[in-house]
């Protein structure tokens, strides 16, 4: 392995220059993004100077502990961000549970399987290993509950008609949200079967080309993204699974009746 490519305050200042060119893109186009980009940036660049700090304070600890209280923010953040994608979905406190729970349980079962099993870190929990698992595992499955949650509930109220037809006729809840179920998860997962078939001929992942530009064989840089992407895959389906099957009881009560009230807006 040869020593990585160290990059100093300069090549980053001369990076950065890339975004304030398409801000002033934005002011030339009068596109009026000009403001959110590049306070995203800053934003961006604040919170990953945050988490290196951090990161570096957990690799000296290498503490169950301090490990676990660093996955169990991530997760949380994460589910305020599955709550904010959502237009008229859930009530917010039930988009955050539902999201959180199903992000939890899928999340943590991927990371820890990943762990014990392909990565084999000793000890298991160390954050060098464990944070960068967890965080790529949380970013998909995080997309992939918000867009499941989202279509289920649009698909609920599209629906209606047919929804409440079939209750009435006798079907369960299950049966009668069968169709919205299923496109739901359909949408959930899309993102990451097209990602799957992507990899390699159409784009690089970053995972992967940072162990390349780190000096790693590009074989060996391989099979690590290519476990990334099966781990990355299964926790997506979980979340979704988990979350869509969770919203479909939250849309119906036990009398098997269809409960758009509980839907934020209704």
């Amino acid at each position: 392995m040869t020593d990585y490519i160290r990059l100093d305050y300069w090549d980053l200042g001369f990076a950065a220059l890339l975004l304030v060119g398409v801000a002033g893109l934005s002011l030339l186009l009068q596109l009026r993004i000009e403001k959110k980009l590049l306070l995203a940036g800053l934003r961006c660049a604040l919170q990953l100077a945050l988490v290196g700090l951090v990161l570096t304070k957990l690799f000296e600890l290498v503490s169950p502990l301090w490990t676990g209280l660093a996955a169990l923010a991530m997760v949380l953040f994460a589910g305020r961000e599955i709550m904010a994608r959502q237009e008229r979905g859930f009530e917010p406190a039930w988009a955050y549970g539902i999201g959180t729970s199903a992000m939890l349980m899928a999340a943590a079962l991927v990371t820890v399987f990943a762990l014990t099993t392909a990565v084999k870190a000793d000890p298991w929990y160390d954050p060098r290993y464990a944070l960068p698992l967890l965080g790529m595992i949380l970013g998909n499955t995080m997309t992939g509950i918000a867009l499941g949650l989202q279509r289920l509930t649009e698909g609920a109220r599209q629906q209606r008609p047919g929804i409440e037809a079939l209750l009435c006729l006798g079907a369960t809840r299950r049966t009668a949200l069968l169709p919205v179920t299923r496109q739901a998860l359909t949408t959930a997962l899309m993102p990451i079967i097209n990602s799957l078939a992507a990899t390699g001929l159409v784009s690089l992942p970053g995972m992967m080309t940072g162990q390349i530009l780190a000096g790693v064989e590009p074989l060996e840089a391989v099979k690590y993204q290519l476990m990334i992407m099966f781990m990355i895959a299964g926790g997506t389906t979980l979340g979704a699974v988990a979350a869509v099957f969770a919203g479909v009881y939250r849309l119906t009560d036990k009398r098997d009746r269809l409960r758009l009230d509980r839907l934020a807006g209704e």
